[in-house]
């Protein structure tokens, strides 16, 4: 009696197949779900508590139009735009997010394993940058969301008007997302330069916080670095989603083109990097 030993056959690899392997990696990790429920909970939050404030100052102040510096709190616009308060913490906590998704892999060694299964390192870098979209944007939307629907009672109460349909809050509602995204994509590319968890994370929280501590000093000796400033993340990400809080002299092209530079610059470096260095 002949045994016949066929050859088994080789599943090809698609992208589709990538993009569900890292959903399913990610939503695996107990770090997704707390960094999402902590971003929608504190968004949500401090929404409520910045509308809260807002309301009890002016309630107590009264006509507030003529003092200097508080003007900007009597426009129609304003209320909405404190839904939008908790934004830079949302950005934070969802570009850690970001930067684990990529850094995890070199942490604990499984990167060997998926560049194994699917040798393309771009396709697998593709599948990351399509999920972190995704995931970020759909939950700065549910935040927003949220929060709106949470704030509007507090709101009515000081006769505060939060307009959905307004302009106000869907710059918060739409240029929140893209400021999220942006930073989201930023530790994405950061996990993949560093390789390590806690040297991206540490590099994300210096350009949100202390890097437009360092050129506002700096901005004092050379009039020209207040103008870089305007360009830095933290400050695209507010000016966009709340301009009447946050102004800016930038058009909306020059802070969409800024948005555009903090993700492809830093994405393009962590895909030659990625292209080139060895996976161990």
């Amino acid at each position: 009696m002949t045994t016949q030993i066929q050859t088994p056959r080789r599943g090809k690899v698609t992208f589709g197949g990538v993009l569900r392997s890292e959903a399913i990696r990610m939503f695996s990790l107990k770090s997704t779900g707390i960094l999402l429920s902590i971003a929608v909970v504190l968004y949500v939050v401090i929404a409520m508590g910045g509308t809260w404030g807002i309301g009890s100052l002016l309630q107590s102040m009264g006509d507030v139009s003529q003092m200097e510096g508080m003007g900007a709190m009597t426009q129609p616009g304003f209320a909405s735009e404190t839904i939008g308060s908790g934004l830079v913490f949302s950005q934070l906590i969802l570009g850690v997010l970001g930067v684990l998704l990529f850094s995890g892999e070199f942490t604990t060694g499984s990167a060997v394993s998926t560049f194994l299964a699917s040798p393309q390192r771009l396709r697998v870098m593709s599948a990351k940058i399509v999920l972190i979209v995704l995931l970020t944007g759909v939950t700065q939307l549910v935040s927003s969301l949220l929060a709106f629907v949470a704030a509007k009672p507090i709101a009515e109460n000081y006769n505060l008007t939060l307009d959905f349909g307004g302009e106000s809050f869907q710059f918060v509602l739409w240029y929140g997302a893209l400021a999220v995204i942006m930073t989201a994509l930023m530790g994405l590319a950061l996990g993949m330069i560093l390789r390590n968890s806690a040297g991206g994370i540490t590099v994300l929280t210096g350009v949100f916080f202390v890097l437009p501590i360092i050129t506002s000093l700096l901005g004092m000796l050379a009039d020209w670095l207040s103008n870089v400033s305007a360009f830095l993340p933290y400050q695209l990400g507010l000016s966009l989603a709340t301009p009447l809080s946050v102004p800016t002299e930038l058009e909306l092209w020059q802070q969409l083109a800024g948005v555009a530079g903090w993700i492809v610059i830093p994405l393009a470096l962590g895909a030659v990097l990625l292209a080139k260095r060895d996976i161990k």
